[in-house]
Formats: structure tokens, sequence, C-alpha cells
């Protein structure tokens, strides 16, 4: 069971979270762009790069792309945009499918300004509410694994399993996909 209130969208540390969609686009993007920043102030450049995403006409194409065809899925901490989710019925081209209905993790981030709220933590248990409710019971989730597996081990602390890794953006970027059963 998870930690959230139905009636009104809020955990019990005052995350709401709530459905998205092509109106928070903007709000998206700012979150990504925070992440990047967070990252790039860390010296982590090699995830997502040095360049706010909203530069980036792959990234809002994927960001509408899910949006409109996913679950989009929003994180606030007193009415701001805090943290984003978009959940998927497959995962991007270079993952292989299974063959088995599920939902699949896109863009999971946090703003910086609420880091260490868990604000991931309670839309990655959205997101295994949503599978449930769904009636899926597989949720998977690729990732950046390089940093000593730092995100890897978030993950697995959030109750997923390693499944198989990948070298992505031409041999350069060590992937992860992680799966949980639900």
């Amino acid at each position: 069971m998870d930690d959230f209130d139905h009636m009104d969208g809020l955990d019990h540390t005052g995350i709401r979270i709530r459905a998205a969609g092509p109106a928070d686009i903007p709000a998206y993007l700012g979150i990504l762009d925070s992440a990047v920043a967070w990252l790039v102030s860390q010296g982590r450049t090699e995830q997502w790069g040095t360049e706010p995403l909203s530069r980036s006409p792959r990234t809002v194409e994927l960001i509408e792309k899910y949006v409109t065809t996913g679950w989009p899925w929003i994180a606030e901490v007193g009415g701001e945009p805090a943290g984003m989710l978009l959940l998927s019925d497959g995962p991007a081209s270079y993952v292989p499918a299974v063959d088995e209905p599920e939902r699949y993790v896109h863009f999971l981030a946090t703003d910086s300004r609420f880091a260490g709220l868990g604000v991931g933590r309670a839309l990655l248990g959205h997101a295994v509410a949503e599978a449930r409710a769904a009636g899926v019971s597989l949720l998977r989730v690729d990732c950046f694994a390089g940093y000593e597996g730092k995100l890897v081990a978030y993950y697995e602390s959030n109750g997923f399993r390693r499944a198989q890794s990948f070298t992505a953006k031409d041999g350069t970027w060590p992937g992860q996909v992680l799966e949980q059963r639900v």
C-alpha cells in the first residue's frame, strides 16, 4: 500500500502528485533545467550534458510525446512544481521491449530547490500505484549507470532490481535497465 491519500493526492510529507498535461510542459522543462544545473554544479556532466535540456529539440519532442501519449505526473510542494515523472506503455527505442504489458518510467526528475524532500520517492510510489491500478505488474526504468552507479542504487532503494546493462550515445553513456514487479 502506498502513502497517498487518494482523496486529495497528498502524501504524508505534504507532496501533492497530480496528473499533468500539455500546459505543464514549461514546468517539466524547468524541472529538467534545474536538475541539469545541479548536476553541472556537482561536476556531473556525463549524464545530461552542460546545457539546459529545454534548449534540446529532441528532449522537448520527447516530453511532448510522453505528455500526449502517456501518463504524465507532476509533484508539487506548497503548490509549486517540484518533480516530474512520465509513464508510458513501453521503453525508448534503445531498450528492448518485453512481451508483457508494462509501465515505463521516463524523465523522473526533481527541481533542485526541493532536493532531499522525497519527491522522487513519492513519484516512484505513485508510479507503482498507477501500474497496479491499471492491472500491470511490471514497472521498468532505465538510467545513467556512471558515477559509481549512484542513480542505479537510488532506484534499487526504491524497490527496483537490475535487469540489463546497455551503452548508448556511441558507446559513451553507460545505462542500466531496472524493473520492479508490482
